[in-house]
């Protein structure tokens, strides 16, 4: 059986470059042939998730979120902002995960965008509970030395709106506040990944950003962009080569029982062919997990996304889906904020969150990397329980948790 699956894999393979080929499309080469000869793993990887008594679907939303996006001056910017705390709470309060949690949205803000108005008013919704806000970068012909200074900068800034999370345990020399951020690379060149070495310059970015509290990269996958990796649908350690660009082209898996090793995390979202939705009644469509006006979510995109069962390794009852979006731009947010958002959501709702065989998890990025982190150090059971395990929630949503928690002693001392 498995070796008919390779002879079909490899005449598809070569069909589909081919197709590629002949199309100008030769960047599907750089993915497309591993992906189909790693169809029996996906498949035996479902198998072992299905002989769970309860899966867990754990669903994260990173929004490329640029509101100087197309330069349209400081009032558009401001209506775009002004937009998510208008419209985003009346969205996700009709929808709780299994612990009744609201969808929860990451905000990955630019560094070269930072307006201290439109960080305020996002730190707003992070103490109301929508969601948290990461680091996002566009950058060109830039230096280890520039980045490193640019990141600085923009931690600190961060943290001066109360954002960004911490580490539960400070490395030596650390203090403990020790910031710790997610990152996505703009124009996807993450490690100078792209050939022809615009929109980054740095070979050795993977290391800097490590070295400057980067917990996980949420960049991919980028495709149809060349900076695409072969290594696709998988939550991986990457390590940098200082002299060589794209060092995360491949990694080692994340495995439960095994210690972090390498430079980054790679949290990559779904990447597949859709043979549903082909071109020309032959192509299959290229899904990679964009949420915007031009790929709108749909039932059989969640079911897709899902089905992919990316996770850990020796843990498959865990599947995590991390899609993206740009939010500021006006065409997504009539689908960020109208039906085909509520028609995702009401598909994660039936049929990933019956209690019984599935059980849904909202979460931000530095929630999912910590579920990660905790599925790594050997821990099972309910994903809930970790979403704070190895990154502390940014100080906004701490006080908030706190006014919480002093709020419920009261209540029980009055009663």
């Amino acid at each position: 059986m498995e070796r008919n699956f390779t002879i079909v894999a490899a005449a598809l393979v070569a069909a589909m470059t081919a197709l590629a080929i002949m199309r100008g499309r030769s960047h599907l080469l750089i993915w497309v042939p591993r992906y189909l000869l790693g169809a029996p793993a996906r498949r035996a990887r479902r198998q072992r998730a299905r002989a769970a008594a309860t899966r867990h679907l754990i669903f994260c939303l990173a929004d490329h979120f640029e509101p100087g996006w197309g330069q349209p001056g400081l009032a558009v910017e401001r209506q775009r902002v002004d937009a998510w705390l208008e419209h985003y709470p009346a969205l996700a309060s009709q929808f709780c995960d299994a612990s009744g949690r609201h969808p929860q949205h990451t905000f990955f803000y630019p560094c070269e965008e930072y307006r201290p108005e439109h960080l305020d008013k996002l730190a707003r919704m992070v103490a109301d509970g929508w969601g948290e806000v990461e680091i996002h970068l566009h950058h060109d012909r830039d230096t280890a030395v520039g980045l490193a200074q640019t990141l600085e900068d923009f931690k600190r800034k961060l943290r001066s709106h109360g954002l960004l999370g911490s580490a539960c345990c400070p490395l030596p020399g650390e203090s403990s506040e020790a910031i710790r951020f997610g990152f996505i690379h703009g124009n996807w060149a993450l490690d100078n990944s792209r050939p022809d070495g615009r929109w980054c310059g740095v070979n050795d970015e993977l290391g800097v950003l490590r070295r400057l509290g980067c917990y996980a990269d949420f960049t991919l996958p980028s495709a149809p962009s060349p900076t695409q990796t072969r290594k696709t649908n998988s939550i991986y350690w990457a390590t940098d080569d200082p002299q060589r660009p794209k060092s995360h082209d491949i990694g080692r898996d994340a495995v439960v029982g095994e210690a972090p090793v390498g430079d980054l995390l790679i949290i990559q979202g779904p990447l597949a062919l859709d043979w549903r939705a082909r071109k020309w009644g032959l192509l299959p469509a290229v899904e990679n997990g964009e949420v915007t006006a031009a790929r709108l979510p749909s039932p059989r995109r969640v079911r897709l996304w899902a089905g992919l069962g990316i996770g850990i390794v020796g843990r498959p009852e865990w599947t995590f889906v991390k899609v993206y979006t740009h939010g500021c731009e006006e065409r997504n947010t009539e689908v960020l904020f109208g039906e085909p958002a509520l028609l995702m959501h009401q598909t994660l709702q039936r049929e990933y969150n019956d209690g019984r065989r599935w059980r849904l998890h909202y979460v931000t990025a530095r929630e999912m990397y910590n579920i990660i982190i905790a599925a790594c150090a050997g821990h099972s059971g309910d994903p809930d329980e970790y979403r704070d395990f190895a990154v502390l929630p940014p100080p906004v949503a701490r006080r908030r948790a706190n006014a919480y928690g002093s709020a419920v002693s009261l209540t029980r001392e009055i009663h």
